[in-house]
């Protein structure tokens, strides 16, 4: 996440706002804000590496947020194995000198 963050902030700031002030619709409502975020981390060589290595994980956090849309909240330990995963991720082949920092 604090990847993301680095290199996608402006995205994620705007997506993680319209989340939260549309907590019944931000599906729908956020949608072309999450193709944002989505087109900025498919860019950077770091976060193609953790979604591909995580790739599971990853896709269940997304089909809980799919099925819990006005309680996102139940999704909290699909993210937790999300970014366990993350943490587990090798850089060193990305040329990467630092890992993943705890979240």
């Amino acid at each position: 996440m604090e990847i993301t963050a680095k290199y996608c902030r402006k995205e994620m700031e705007d997506y993680g706002m319209c989340v939260a002030s549309n907590p019944s619709s931000w599906q729908q409502d956020c949608y072309q804000l999450k193709v944002k975020v989505a087109h900025c981390t498919s860019s950077h060589p770091v976060i193609q590496k953790i979604r591909s290595d995580c790739s599971e994980p990853f896709s269940a956090f997304e089909q809980c947020l799919k099925l819990n849309q006005t309680s996102v909240g139940n999704c909290s330990e699909h993210i937790s194995k999300f970014l366990a995963c993350a943490e587990t991720v090798k850089l060193s082949s990305l040329g990467e000198p630092v890992a993943v920092p705890h979240v």
